[in-house]
């Protein structure tokens, strides 16, 4: 190729990948945004349901934490599903299902009631992170691919920078045609999510081959740069699906990310009521407090993703994470001041998100094809898992201990260990040498 063939072909690459931008991240970072509230929004409500319902702290811990049981239960056979039929088909049922589940728990009364629907809420959900995970991969070239991510999952942050605001005022509905406050918040956040469900049947496209809204000459481009990508680097070639769930690698990714999980659902189903407790704020200070730690989450988010994109080695961009997480933590349970404790566990939760787009870019360059999807769903699976564990365990520890220093004490241990893991793993694939590819253009 010439030098002037070769300087247009990257101007047409470059204005492929931006078109594709433009098309899909602001469409999918709202549907998130609505996956994120609905899932983490029960922890507002718990401002006010738990002292209407005269739920325990260990009642509610359990049913945060039962979501997480459906939702690793379904989460590789929907992505199977989603591999097959496409997403814009199943994804739009991942909405729906999930928006109509969201929006029924305003009827839960007993506490076996909030256990039954937040686990038909993991069912609903099941899916749709690994499913647009994988989706991006096959729109976005592997240097392009965290921070594609990265655009994407600032909508988890974001959620909490809306969520907050919005929760607060929800809940100052109580009593408004006789709903509490928690019952229009559940209301008013999980209608949206299956209407949305309707529109994503129309404005999904399930792949670059399909997409008349690209000039052909991008297309093209697309086509022929992702499957050149198809032949590079270490992901094994006509590997069967399942047996993606018995890769070592994928293995080394599911454990860290479980430990990780752990810490930062304990955030989100705890953080409202710990900042309460240490600020002496009401709804709309704790929205605040939230949101800005929010808003600098993605920020760190877009950060990390760039530099994981610019410098490779994003297993050690997660595990350096993993180890600012395990020294705020450590501070936590040193600390006897409620607001330094808070503010530990919010520096932990702030690294470990800003991780994100970096860890969740390493799957797809581990595995290819429906192995790909088998083997995102398996480490969102088995890393959700730690939602069961998290808020649970730091409901009977806060019960039991009558404080939060055990539990800041037992998510420090988890953080070090993943740190230490993450670490290991990089060090592994920087010896192999390319595992990390960047991929060259066709």
């Amino acid at each position: 190729m010439t030098a002037p063939d070769a300087l247009a072909d990257e101007a047409v690459g470059r204005a492929a990948v931006a078109r594709v931008t433009r098309r899909l991240l602001p469409f999918l970072f709202v549907l998130y945004l609505f996956n994120y509230l609905d899932r983490t929004n029960v922890a507002m409500a718990a401002l006010q349901m738990n002292r209407d319902l005269r739920f325990s702290a260990t009642a509610y811990g359990v049913g945060a934490g039962v979501f997480f049981v459906g939702y690793a239960l379904f989460e590789v056979p929907s992505n199977l599903i989603l591999a097959r039929v496409g997403a814009r088909r199943w994804i739009a049922r991942i909405m729906l299902s999930w928006g109509l589940v969201a929006t029924a728990m305003m009827f839960v009364r007993t506490p076996w009631q909030f256990y039954v629907l937040r686990f038909l809420l993991g069912v609903g959900e099941a899916g749709f992170f690994p499913g647009i995970v994988y989706y991006l991969g096959q729109w976005f070239p592997a240097p392009e691919r965290a921070r594609a991510l990265a655009r994407f999952t600032i909508a988890i942050p974001l959620s909490g920078a809306v969520g907050g605001p919005l929760g607060a005022a929800l809940l100052g509905l109580d009593g408004r045609l006789g709903l509490a406050g928690w019952q229009w918040l559940f209301l008013v956040e999980g209608v949206p999510s299956a209407l949305l469900g309707v529109v994503v049947l129309r404005y999904l496209t399930d792949r670059p081959e399909e997409a008349r809204w690209l000039p052909p000459a991008e297309r093209a481009w697309l086509v022929d740069r992702l499957a050149h990508e198809a032949t590079l680097g270490p992901a094994p070639h006509g590997l069967p699906p399942l047996r993606a769930m018995r890769e070592p690698r994928v293995w080394w990714l599911a454990v860290p990310y479980f430990l990780v999980v752990v810490v930062g659902y304990t955030y989100s189903f705890w953080g409202p009521t710990l900042v309460r407790e240490a600020f002496g704020v009401g709804p709309t200070g704790v929205g605040r407090a939230l949101a800005g730690v929010a808003v600098l989450t993605a920020l760190v988010m877009l950060a990390v993703g760039a530099s994981a994109d610019r410098r490779g080695g994003h297993a050690l961009h997660v595990a350096a994470a993993s180890g600012v997480g395990a020294g705020a933590l450590a501070v936590s349970a040193l600390s006897r001041a409620p607001a330094v404790q808070v503010a530990g566990l919010a520096v932990a939760y702030l690294a470990f998100t800003g991780a994100f787009p970096a860890f969740f870019a390493l799957p797809g360059l581990l595995l290819r094809g429906a192995a790909a999807a088998v083997g995102i769903a398996f480490v969102n699976a088995v890393g959700n898992l730690g939602g069961v564990v998290g808020p649970p365990a730091v409901g009977a520890l806060r019960d039991s201990a009558g404080g939060m220093r055990a539990a800041y004490a037992l998510l420090c241990a988890c953080a070090a260990t993943a740190a230490v893991a993450m670490w290991t793993l990089g060090r592994r694939m920087a010896a192999e040498g390319g595992a990390e590819h960047r991929a060259q253009r066709p």
